[in-house]
């Protein structure tokens, strides 16, 4: 025993450490707690239903088609693909999030902004080649979701294109104008003598997938003829003309609701023959990426809509 601490000493020693060690535990748990508190702020992961949500946003409005220039060998949503209009030769823009020549350095509100009222984060007026005057009536929801998808690509540093339009169509401050002439903001409001069905496919329709953009006739000034929605256009993207699509004779009016839903999902018409040109583009990037519950929305509407003569001529 000679050498050792007495019985008592032993003791005494234990019980007097006790409150010390319960004491440096709950020190670090609570700095364990802060830190798990903390943590949040210092990184905040991606919602990832948000960004789901937002990569199928992307597909129904129709984004990769306009913003990669694929013939050019562009990376996806790098901008420079051109856009020919009666007015001159427009080249979309990089929206991805490059600091420099993309989106990087917008906020969502800045993204809420450019396609509900079409103005930059600068206060300027964007030309009516970008389709804010459908994507108006999208939700602001859906709008947020797709900037969270947009956080997600891969920035490109490939610098934007300068637009070859002539005066006075290029002059930027006379799109205020046009605007206020032609341009209505507001969102979609569902009509409530329709089906939710019809209504989903005209939110589609509409605001989305923008199809009026292409398959609506315009006026001189490039102002849409909402009087004939979708009854075609002699002049649509790369100056070609877009067919009728209301149930008219000279439209869709043979096809059925089933017709409609195939030839958006890979482009096969009733009598066999596949979509080519830009409509091709739309299907493969865009409405071939959607829900069958969606495509059959975007059926019904169009079956319903007023049969209107075409004015693709």
């Amino acid at each position: 025993m000679r050498g050792g601490p007495a019985p008592g000493r032993v003791a005494h020693v234990a019980t007097a450490s006790a409150p010390m060690v319960t004491n440096r535990i709950l020190r670090a748990a609570m700095l364990l707690a802060a830190f798990a508190v903390a943590l949040p702020a210092l990184a905040q992961p991606a919602d990832g239903d948000a960004v789901a949500r937002g990569e199928y946003v992307f597909h129904a409005a129709g984004c990769e088609s306009c913003h990669t220039d694929r013939k050019g060998g562009g990376a996806s949503l790098a901008g420079g693909r051109a856009l020919e209009t009666p007015f001159g030769t427009f080249y979309a823009p990089n929206i991805t999030p490059h600091p420099e020549y993309g989106i990087g350095r917008w906020t969502v509100e800045d993204l809420i902004a450019a396609l509900h009222r079409g103005v930059s984060p600068g206060g300027a007026h964007f030309f009516p080649a970008f389709p804010y005057p459908s994507y108006t009536q999208m939700s602001e929801a859906d709008i947020r979701d797709l900037w969270a998808w947009l956080q997600t690509v891969e920035p490109a540093d490939t610098p934007n294109r300068a637009h070859d339009v002539p005066p006075p169509f290029g002059w930027r401050f006379l799109a205020g104008g046009w605007k206020w002439m032609f341009f209505e903001p507001g969102r979609f409001e569902p009509d409530p003598g329709k089906s939710a069905q019809w209504n989903r496919g005209a939110y589609l329709v509409r605001a989305l997938a923008h199809c009026g953009e292409c398959h609506t006739p315009r006026n001189f000034l490039g102002g849409r003829k909402d009087d004939y929605h979708l009854a075609g256009n002699p002049h649509g993207a790369g100056n070609e003309p877009v067919p009728n699509i209301t149930p008219h004779d000279s439209g869709i009016a043979g096809w059925s609701e089933d017709d409609i839903a195939t030839y958006l999902d890979f482009g096969m018409t009733p009598d066999g023959d596949f979509a080519g040109g830009a409509m091709a583009e739309v299907i493969e990037h865009g409405t071939g990426n959607l829900s069958d519950d969606d495509r059959a929305a975007i059926a019904a509407y169009l079956k319903d809509i007023p049969a209107l003569p075409s004015r693709s001529e």
